[in-house]
């Protein structure tokens, strides 16, 4: 309710000025609520209409949310939210990014025990890399650069070179950034997917392409071939969708109906691209991409025992013989899918508190990509902490500081080929532990 100030001196030196609250619409006085029970009850017919009118005009603009900057369709150059185009810093960052895509030495160093205990936080690999939550990152596989980039709610992308002071933002996006990946093909391209489109950085042209476009809600991606071409996109409202770039326009290739209420997360085995896992509402399927078409799929293999909803379902990384589930029911669960038989048999389920509410990131187990058999989660112990577990459902370490950490990391990752973990937490900050 509105009110206008009314003032009047007393006396005649002006001083103890009195100051009366009056009521914008019906003139009463502030309290006296007797005669405004509905804020128009002394305006005519026409008025009270007219107010209800601009009221009513005023919520619907604002559910429409037109005062939040929108993303253009198309491509986007790549150019920071908070500085100019021609900044060094920034010219700095992209030609560092340019540069460690050109030569990659692949050497796996193993997550040993002894390993796990050397990787440290310190105060400076502590970062804000962006301004809200952060719902999804991507580690560069360089072994002479840490170069990491991290999604937001907002749409920002933070790319951060470990080695230097600051971060940079970019805005490719209007909505939650939830799925991004370095291309395995040419790591000069970091994939990024929002509710409705799917991008390509290209640091050798510094612009954000636009891959894939859609008026369904997208959710996750993944790769279907090493050399990046294609792509299995999930959508929020359960139906997975074909992505080829190398065709014309922003279109799918084919969107299949695959019985879910929701998918959350896809993605592709390691070393059979036919097959993809698929998780959503209680469900977690494993599917044939050859035999998909826009409806009647059937599973090649179903991961039952999920009694609410799936955060996350991925692939072990070297054979994919084992998948790792989030479920909110609080349990981890590993599964047995190296013959991928109609039912997949439960290895281990683990006992983990997964009740990260509305204000945290769904937590979702990631793999060791260096092995077989270890995987990383958030945690809402304290004091706040990373737990890395055997598929076994052991407990191998747990990853904290009691001064640089002390928020829960809902989304990691884990470098390709160095004993190196990011974690983000619901403010834009990153924090690294390495050797």
């Amino acid at each position: 309710e509105a009110y206008l100030r009314l003032s009047c001196s007393k006396g005649n030196g002006g001083a103890a000025a009195r100051t009366t609250r009056v009521c914008c619409v019906c003139k009463s006085k502030a309290g006296n609520t007797s005669s405004c029970t509905d804020g128009y009850s002394q305006l005519s017919a026409y008025e009270r209409k007219r107010l209800k009118n601009i009221t009513e005009n005023a919520k619907f603009f604002a559910a429409l949310k037109l005062h939040e900057p929108q993303v253009p369709a198309g491509p986007l150059p790549m150019v920071p939210e908070d500085q100019g185009g021609n900044s060094e810093l920034t010219e700095d960052l992209l030609t560092t990014w340019m540069r460690i895509s050109q030569v990659l030495l692949v050497k796996l160093v193993i997550f040993g025990q002894d390993m796990l205990t050397s990787m440290v936080l310190s105060e400076e690999n502590v970062r804000k890399v962006v301004k809200y939550r952060v719902c999804s990152m991507a580690i560069h596989p360089s072994e002479s650069v840490l170069f990491v980039a991290a999604g937001d709610k907002s749409g920002q992308i933070g790319l951060w070179n470990v080695s230097e002071e600051g971060a940079h933002v970019f805005v490719p996006h209007s909505d939650p950034v939830s799925c991004m990946h370095f291309s395995p093909f040419n790591p000069a391209h970091l994939l990024s997917l929002s509710n409705d489109t799917l991008r390509c950085g290209d640091v050798t042209r510094a612009v954000f392409d636009e891959i894939c476009r859609s008026e369904e809600s997208l959710s996750s991606f993944d790769f279907l071939e090493d050399n990046a071409s294609t792509a299995i996109v999930g959508h929020w409202g359960g139906n997975v969708a074909i992505v080829d770039r190398r065709t014309p326009g922003t279109s799918s290739e084919l969107s299949a109906d695959i019985g879910f209420k929701r998918t959350r997360t896809v993605h592709v085995h390691p070393l059979n691209k036919q097959y993809f896992v698929a998780a959503g509402s209680v469900d977690v399927c494993i599917y044939d991409v050859r035999h998909l078409k826009s409806r009647g799929n059937k599973p090649v293999s179903s991961l039952k025992g999920h009694t609410k909803s799936v955060a996350s379902a991925y692939f072990s990384p070297v054979t994919g013989s084992r998948v790792v589930t989030v479920c909110a029911d609080d349990k981890l669960r590993v599964y047995d899918t190296s013959s991928l038989s109609s039912t997949a048999a439960v290895l281990s389920t683990v006992r983990h508190n997964n009740n990260t509410g509305r204000w945290l990131t769904r937590f979702q187990a990631i793999w060791d990509p260096k092995r077989e058999d270890c995987f990383v989660v958030g945690s809402m112990a304290r004091p706040r902490q990373i737990e890395v577990f055997q598929d076994t459902g052991k407990l191998l370490h747990s990853f904290s500081n009691l001064d640089c950490l002390g928020s829960v990391c809902s989304i990691n990752v884990v470098h390709p080929s160095k004993n190196i973990l990011v974690g983000g937490n619901s403010s834009g900050r990153l924090h690294v532990f390495k050797e």
